[in-house]
């Protein structure tokens, strides 16, 4: 038989990272498995001011720091897209484009995706001016018109980073009032290159063959217009990456993976943590108590059936 391993930890962001700290200071034999850089959906944040003991911290810092004390307690990284998980009767299975991998427990910490307005030039312009991510792309708009749609924290806490290089930033928000955090909305208010579009939706993404150049807009008054731009941000929500474990039912039916208050799913020896996980708060620090309390019940699991 191949190796096996005491968990497999599935996704490197806060969470992940967190779970496989806690099991491998338990002196179990750790596995975690990763499709890009550690730190998932921190590496796209520009400054992160509300983890604590730190005032201000760029989010790719903070996943290097995250990262760092995970060899030292054994931790094993490999990088892999999961395509499935099989539950067998002693041990689970974890299958990538390339490799099979068997473990006695799983703790997915996998995240979510931004979601896509799915209209007409969406796809034609991504890359070409479209953007989900704002520390990635926002240096290429340098005294660029650019949009941000959305009206939530990472809506706006972006739309305020882009400031720092556009000439002006409009966000376009389909309700009469943002969803943020109040101290978050407040920065946005004062600041002169924000400015707002209430109740109101993008009905289409135009532009040339080098890049978008405008979006059609509509408002609840179902008057239209044309806003000039030359960049376009979108933050409507996410969407669970969940699909490789739908075949274990473990999910809501909007992908969302159900879990007690001790992250187990209904599958004994599988875990769920982070943002792939039905809740109400997906944050940080969230996710970091919830890698701590996956890592101890892999422990506790663990004991519990070999003992």
């Amino acid at each position: 038989m191949s190796e096996i391993y005491d968990v497999i930890v599935i996704g490197a962001g806060a969470a992940g990272m967190t779970a496989a700290l806690y099991s491998a200071r338990s002196n179990l034999k750790v596995l975690l498995l990763e499709q890009g850089a550690p730190g998932g959906q921190m590496n796209n944040i520009a400054e992160i001011e509300n983890y604590p003991g730190f005032a201000s911290i760029m989010g790719a810092e903070l996943s290097l720091k995250m990262h760092k004390p995970l060899t030292k307690f054994g931790v094993e990284n490999a990088y892999g897209t999961v395509k499935q998980v099989k539950n067998q009767q002693k041990y689970k299975i974890v299958i990538t484009e390339d490799m099979i991998y068997t473990t006695k427990t799983i703790v997915i910490a996998t995240g979510a995706v931004y979601k896509r307005l799915n209209i007409s030039g969406e796809t034609e312009y991504a890359g070409k001016g479209i953007s989900y991510c704002a520390i990635c792309d926002g240096a290429f708009f340098r005294n660029k018109e650019l949009i941000v749609i959305g009206g939530g924290d990472s809506a706006v806490e972006e739309a305020i980073f882009l400031t720092r290089f556009a000439s002006q930033v409009t966000i376009i928000h389909r309700r009469s009032a943002l969803r943020a955090q109040k101290i978050i909305q407040d920065r946005a208010f004062a600041n002169a290159k924000i400015k707002f579009l209430w109740n109101t939706i993008v009905e289409k993404i135009q532009g040339n063959e080098r890049s978008v150049t405008q979006v059609r807009i509509k408002n609840k008054q179902n008057n239209a217009d044309t806003i000039s731009c030359k960049g376009v941000f979108i933050y409507i929500g996410l969407n669970p990456f969940s699909k490789p474990f739908l075949n274990l039912e473990i999910t809501d039916k909007n992908g969302w993976i159900k879990t007690d208050a001790n992250m187990k799913t209904n599958i004994p020896g599988i875990f769920a943590i982070g943002d792939v996980r039905k809740k109400t708060l997906r944050q940080i620090t969230t996710a970091v108590g919830e890698g701590s309390i996956a890592g101890q019940q892999v422990y506790l699991y663990l004991q519990e059936i070999e003992n």
